[in-house]
Order: structure tokens, then C-alpha cells, then sequence
């Protein structure tokens, strides 16, 4: 890569820090496509033609890439070019004629409300038993807590297990959450909620661990439980609620959380807001659950709809 395109990328992604707010892995995201497509077109940017961009697009299929990792890929580029245009250091945005790769729509898993109900009913059991012992217990009691605040807020799970102490006692009916690109954003808090962190929380402080500024403290790095662990105890309650552990996952429950709004007739908008979604095309990943709800509507309530 030469000087000036180096340059050229850095300009790039200090917009995207400074303009977006994006993160610092986004912003790694970024660099490593650009560097893999500046490195295969190499040469003058303003010199790119469409014609070189399909070529990386051909390169990157003979390498095995998945056409939604090239979807990925392809879009960064085209945000690439389109601010040497907007800002003048090229004479024409090339990736504005490119159509991107086919690829399918996968739909996000999501688990029915009475299995939710299940893995929380199980939860709540297991919090419950007899004859557990004092460490047992609590981590029986932290994962009713944290399969409550999931479901009840939608949290992404790199914001779940980062919250501090404070959301276990707040008296408000919601969480101020710090998420993508530092940006706050306010999600609900149940009653459900607020009396499993509760419940967990007089637990914790027996053991000490309530001197940590985490609610979900580990003795690990980061010093809160990571993702990994969570999920993995996800995984064994989701067997124990009979529940089939693949189709379970922290991801699944934020899922659901949006899903069954939806369902329950939440705009679209509320939702993409709850879910701290910067684009609405983001959220539209959901309006299957629209299109079924707007069916059945039209099926119960429209007068000339078929009785039959």
C-alpha cells in the first residue's frame, strides 16, 4: 500500500471514529478489508475502475469467501470510495455501479415465549433446591438473574455481563446502558428482573464479591463473567428446561426479546431503539415477524376475508 493510500485510509477511518462513533473493533474491521482490497487493486485510487472492483470480488470468491463475508467486505469499500468522492480526492465514486454478491436471508433463531418461560421457570428452580452449597448457589442464582435481564432489557451480551453493581439496586423501571460507539440508550427493567438481581445480590454481598463494580464479577481479566462462560451455562440450562441446547444462545434470547414485542404489535422503530441498532435496516431483520402478524390480521379482521 502506498503512502498516499495509507494516508487515504486513515483519513477514512478517523471519520468513521469521529463522525459515527464507531468502536475500536469495527474500526479494526474496517482496516483489515480495506488493507485486503487496496492490496489486491494496489495503484492510484482515483485510477479504479469498476472493473477492478469486480476483480477483487472474482479474487475473493476463488478464496472460499462466504458471499456474506464479501457482502461485508464490499460494503466497507463502497463507504471507502464514496468519502473520497464526497470529500474530493477522487473524480468519481466507482463501486456505485456494483452489484453485490447474492446471498440468502438468514432469519435469526428465536425461541417461543413458553420456551422462555421454561428456561426461566427452570432458572428459578434450580436457584430454589435444597442442600446446594453457598457457591452453587449463587451461580444458580446469577444465571436466573442474567436470563431475566436478557430477556427483560435485550441487552447484547457484551453489554449484559458488563453491567455495574448499581443495576441490581436502582428503584427506576429502566437501565441507562452504554453501548456501540459509546452511546447510552435507556431499556426497560421488569419487575421479574429487579427482584432476581435482588435476590442474586444479597448472595453476592455474603460473599464478598459485592466489593466488585461489576454485577456479574469473575476473578478473570476483565474482571466480570465473559461470554463464553455464560453461554456455556446457557447451554447446560437450556438441557435441563428440555430445551434442545444448539438452538440456545445469548444472541437467541435478545432474539426473542425483539421478536415477541413485535409480535405483541411494538413499532419497529421502539424496537431498533430498545436494541441500540444505529440503522433501522438492521432491525428489518425482524419484519418476518411483521409479515405473519399482518397476515393474520387481514385473515381475522378484514370483512371480506375467506370464512371457510
Amino acid at each position: 500500500m502506498s503512502r498516499q493510500t495509507r494516508a487515504r485510509v486513515s483519513a477514512f477511518l478517523d471519520m468513521l471514529a469521529a463522525e459515527r462513533g464507531a468502536a475500536r473493533n469495527t474500526l479494526e474491521a474496517y482496516e483489515r478489508d480495506l488493507d485486503d482490497y487496496t492490496g489486491f487493486v494496489a495503484g492510484d485510487l482515483g485510477a479504479i475502475g469498476p472493473d477492478d472492483i469486480r476483480a477483487w470480488l472474482g479474487d475473493l470468491a476463488a478464496r472460499g469467501l462466504k458471499a456474506s463475508s464479501a457482502a461485508r467486505k464490499l460494503s466497507a469499500v463502497r463507504q471507502f470510495h464514496r468519502f473520497l468522492y464526497t470529500e474530493g480526492l477522487t473524480g468519481s465514486d466507482p463501486s456505485a455501479a456494483i452489484e453485490g454478491p447474492r446471498q440468502g436471508r438468514p432469519l435469526p433463531k428465536v425461541v417461543s415465549v413458553a420456551d422462555v418461560d421454561r428456561l426461566i421457570e427452570t432458572a428459578r428452580l434450580a436457584s430454589e433446591r435444597e442442600g446446594l452449597s453457598p457457591a452453587a448457589r449463587l451461580k444458580a442464582l446469577r444465571m436466573r438473574c442474567l436470563i431475566e435481564m436478557l430477556y427483560a432489557t435485550g441487552l447484547r451480551v457484551s453489554e449484559l455481563i458488563a453491567l455495574p453493581l448499581s443495576a441490581a439496586t436502582t428503584r427506576e423501571r429502566f437501565l441507562v446502558v452504554r453501548g456501540k460507539g459509546d452511546k447510552d440508550r435507556l431499556v426497560p427493567l421488569n419487575e421479574a428482573a429487579r427482584e432476581a438481581a435482588r435476590a442474586y445480590l444479597a448472595v453476592l454481598r455474603g460473599t464478598g464479591g459485592a466489593e466488585s463494580r461489576w454485577l456479574f464479577p469473575s476473578d478473570g481479566e476483565s474482571g466480570h463473567l465473559t461470554r463464553q462462560a455464560f453461554g456455556r451455562d446457557l447451554k447446560v440450562l437450556a438441557g435441563a428446561a428440555g430445551l434442545p441446547a444448539s438452538a440456545l444462545s445469548p444472541h437467541v434470547l435478545r432474539h426473542a426479546f425483539a421478536s415477541h414485542l413485535l409480535q405483541n404489535g411494538a413499532d419497529l422503530r421502539v424496537v431498533q431503539e430498545l436494541l441500540g441498532h444505529a440503522d433501522i435496516a438492521t432491525t428489518q431483520i425482524y419484519t418476518h415477524v411483521l409479515d405473519e402478524r399482518l397476515k393474520s390480521m387481514v385473515r381475522d379482521l378484514h370483512p371480506l376475508a375467506d370464512e371457510s
